[in-house]
């Protein structure tokens, strides 16, 4: 018997979509795995499985109704006190979105609004559901800013016939991502991480930038923290919310992120370089606005070099074991070769390479790990919250002793 979850409570939080049919399953399944699990239906979920089925694998009588006076009034209070992880599969759109919203319309919304560990949800609908633009918009609220963890959903045969992306993923597929939620292997380790752009000031309102998101930074900081690490993020301006429990440093200028990052990264065992820092910067930034009544046709700016992080960070700790280094390069073209010769040039551990029009501004991405000892393996195209797992995982392979 697999014991990995033991002891660990969780709330099953089943919604009103055909996926419920699994939902026995994956209660089995977590229970197996020494989970004590509470499940809680939405009465619509009810036309999909009877709350007896799911009594009589956990153990627990299953509440689905807000207002019954056979109940504890304060059910969805008390049930949220002590749970380990509240987990929502299936999660339809409409809870979603009610989610989202902020919602406490029946018993697992109110219970969901009460909670303030953490929570997974594994979306299950059809194609077109997923894909709307209202849908798209409540998953990024969920993940980005309330923290939530997504088990993104699979593609295969949907119920309306077609076969496209919607399914919830597979019991199993989910009780494992659930276990990697409860993984401290990164305990005791720090960790820098630098994301989003940085910001070069010309005069009061002008600035020179780039589109860089800071999702797949904020990722690694988010799926980090989960798993035990001491977090510091080290931010350019964003509009992301960073996750609980890390310490967050904002940043503007590319020279404020080298202060901020060679100060932590002394007794760090990891540094994540994700951000993308100008390369250059205003010779001299202009205390009052430029205005153009006083210009020619043209502007003519003087840009300087902003020192390059990574190298001097790379040359610093050249001798020593540790941190462990980590960069990212992206490009426009000869991915593998500019990676290549970035991770010569910058002394790293690693590079993560990708392009430009695979990576900026999406929720996904793929790229080629490029390895100082010339290991070479590339991605499919993956959710940033994977990716941020999976550069983990390659830190972990790299100095898996306990620190």
């Amino acid at each position: 018997m697999n014991l990995d979850l033991k002891n660990r409570k969780i709330i099953l939080g089943v919604t009103g979509s055909i996926a419920a049919y699994k939902a026995p399953e994956l209660a089995r399944l977590l229970i197996k795995s020494g989970a004590d699990v509470q499940a809680v239906i939405t009465e619509a979920a009810c036309n999909f499985v009877t709350p007896l089925t799911l009594e009589t694998l956990t153990g627990h009588k299953v509440v689905y109704k807000m207002f019954n006076s056979t109940t504890d009034p304060l059910e969805h209070i008390n049930l949220a006190k002590n749970a380990d992880l509240l987990l929502i599969a299936p999660a339809s759109a409409d809870f979603i979105a009610r989610a989202a919203a902020g919602r406490a319309s029946d018993l697992l919304s109110a219970i969901t609004l009460a909670y303030a560990g953490t929570v997974a949800f594994a979306p299950a609908m059809n194609t077109n559901m997923l894909n709307n633009r209202a849908t798209q918009k409540n998953i990024k609220i969920l993940t980005d800013e309330y923290g939530w963890n997504i088990i993104e959903p699979a593609s295969g045969e949907l119920a309306c016939g077609i076969t496209d992306k919607g399914r919830m993923e597979s019991p199993e597929t989910i009780v494992q991502s659930v276990t990697n939620f409860f993984n401290r292997d990164l305990e005791g380790h720090k960790i820098v991480i630098t994301a989003g752009p940085t910001v070069e000031d010309i005069d009061p309102v002008r600035f020179i930038s780039n589109r860089s998101s800071g999702k797949t930074g904020y990722a690694i900081a988010r799926n980090a923290a989960l798993r035990g690490a001491r977090v510091v993020l080290i931010s350019g301006p964003t509009a992301l919310i960073p996750p609980e429990n890390i310490t967050v440093i904002n940043v503007r200028s590319a020279l404020e992120m080298r202060q901020a990052v060679l100060e932590e990264s002394d007794d760090a065992h990891l540094v994540v370089m994700s951000a993308a820092v100008a390369d250059f910067r205003h010779e001299t930034i202009e205390t009052k606005k430029i205005k153009k009544e006083t210009q020619n046709d043209s502007l003519e700016i003087k840009l300087v070099k902003n020192p390059d992080i990574l190298l001097e960070i790379g040359e610093k700790y050249k001798k020593s074991k540790s941190p462990v280094i980590f960069g990212f390069a992206l490009e426009t073209d000869n991915l593998l070769t500019n990676g290549k010769a970035k991770l010569e040039k910058k002394l790293a551990d690693m590079i993560i390479a990708n392009s430009a029009k695979d990576a900026l501004e999406k929720e996904t991405t793929k790229v080629i790990f490029i390895h100082k000892d010339g290991r070479v393996n590339e991605t499919d195209e993956i959710p940033k919250q994977s990716l941020a797992k999976l550069i983990l995982d390659e830190y972990l392979s790299i100095n898996p002793l306990s620190v």
